[in-house]
């Protein structure tokens, strides 16, 4: 006997976009994000004002948030769920789809779209509001000479956000719209080499005229663009989990990307296409790879632009961007030398080409100072930084809060005397 379909009365309750809201423990434009990404479903009321969600999805929702958030037995490793990069098998891909296909094949702009919505907007082009670019530009200006790249875009992202009043909104619709005019405020608050600024421009081509004296032509501007779209994201990288905390205790976009703008500075992250840019230089000069890999491994330092840890042969961005710089008579001297390299560190250790490799080439073959490579990475990854936003502004608040491991001394302790009292 079939069994019967319960009376309306018998069914459960569907809840309120507030009671929700309640349940999860987030705020109700966060229930949206999450119908927005497929991780909810909801209905319309009759009457068309608002919607309804079923309290076993909630729930179900509720208590895999918790298990997300929940510490894992039997490691120190924080793992946090993503749908937005996996790295496998030597190969990297952007919500399934091969990055480094997506990056031939479609803009830094087209590619920033498809990682924040999932939608491929041909032709997409970001547009930096005039406020907030006359603010960076005023704040970048105002430092000294000296400053860093990523000072600047640290200065620039700062100034920017001041010029939002909307930064606190953190609807998807909003963090998006800051997204589109905060990278163009970035590539055009660099100081300015060899153009005029245009809006509508592609970022590449802003950025170009930021980091060379040198006239592009379109198959250079094709390089950067494929560098700018490779790098856009890589998982969780020490600058992109900085993000990830920021976005978890709610910080607008503009702070988020501030945080990773501070830890992509430190030597082992922003700093390493910067090393392989000075050590191209001098095999050039040199003419053999040979004396300036013996002078690294002499002064016990690795060799960099080689080995990932996260790829067994060549790193994937590497491939791709040194496929685009064959095309470029300008790169075949670097490119040269960056082979030479390689070849001479196999004879002893297995360790392949990475992306700061690549990107060493790029910027010796157009007269970019060394730091071009960490500029161009800062740029093309504040679009992944977003995408991490956006998704981390969709789980519970404050998840990423790990408990500290106390190893110090045991209260109770006297109280401390100042130095030189008996």
């Amino acid at each position: 006997m079939r069994d019967e379909e319960p009376a309306p009365a018998q069914q459960a309750r569907r809840l309120s976009t507030k009671e929700t809201a309640e349940r999860l423990g987030v705020k109700p434009e966060t229930v949206y994000a999450y119908v927005s990404r497929g991780q909810l479903s909801s209905r319309r009321k009759p009457d068309g004002r608002g919607s309804t969600f079923d309290p076993g999805e909630v729930d179900a929702l509720a208590r895999r948030n918790r298990r997300e958030s929940a510490p894992s037995s039997g490691t120190n490793e924080l793992s946090v769920r993503t749908r937005i990069t996996l790295i496998e098998d030597d190969r990297y891909f952007f919500r399934g789809v091969d990055a480094a296909a997506l990056a031939a094949r479609h803009s830094y702009e087209e590619v920033a779209e498809w990682l924040w919505t999932g939608s491929l907007r041909s032709g997409a082009r970001f547009a930096a509001p005039k406020e907030s670019l006359a603010a960076a530009r005023r704040a970048v200006g105002a430092l000294p000479e000296h400053s860093s790249p990523v000072d600047r875009l640290r200065v620039a992202a700062v100034a920017a956000a001041t010029a939002d009043p909307l930064r606190y909104d953190l609807s998807e619709q909003s963090v998006l719209g800051a997204a589109r005019s905060l990278i163009p405020t970035l590539a055009a608050a660099l100081p300015l080499r060899n153009a005029t600024y245009m809006d509508g421009q592609p970022i590449a081509q802003r950025l170009w005229g930021r980091l060379t004296y040198k006239r592009p032509d379109e198959a250079s501007l094709r390089a950067l663009d494929t560098a700018l779209a490779l790098l856009v994201d890589h998982d969780l990288a020490a600058s992109t989990l900085a993000v990830r905390v920021a976005a978890s205790a709610r910080a607008h976009a503009y702070a988020a990307v501030s945080a990773g703008l501070g830890v992509l500075e430190g030597p082992l992250h922003g700093a390493a296409s910067g090393l392989a840019h000075r050590m191209l230089l001098e095999v050039l000069e040199r003419g053999s790879a040979g004396p300036v890999v013996a002078d690294e491994l002499r002064a016990g330092r690795r060799v960099p632009g080689l080995g990932h840890r996260l790829y067994k042969s060549e790193d994937p961005r590497a491939q791709a961007l040194f496929a685009c710089l064959e095309e470029l008579p300008d790169a075949h001297p670097a490119l040269e030398a960056a082979r030479d390299v390689v070849a001479t560190t196999a004879r002893h250790t297995d360790l392949h080409a990475n992306v700061d490799l690549a990107l060493a080439v790029f910027t010796t073959s157009f007269g970019m100072a060394a730091e071009a490579g960490e500029t161009i990475f800062a740029v093309g990854r504040t679009a992944g930084w977003i995408a991490h936003a956006l998704e981390e502004y969709g789980e519970r608040p404050l998840r990423m809060r790990p408990s500290g491991h106390y190893v110090g001394l045991r209260p109770p302790q006297p109280l401390p005397s100042p130095h030189g009292e008996e």
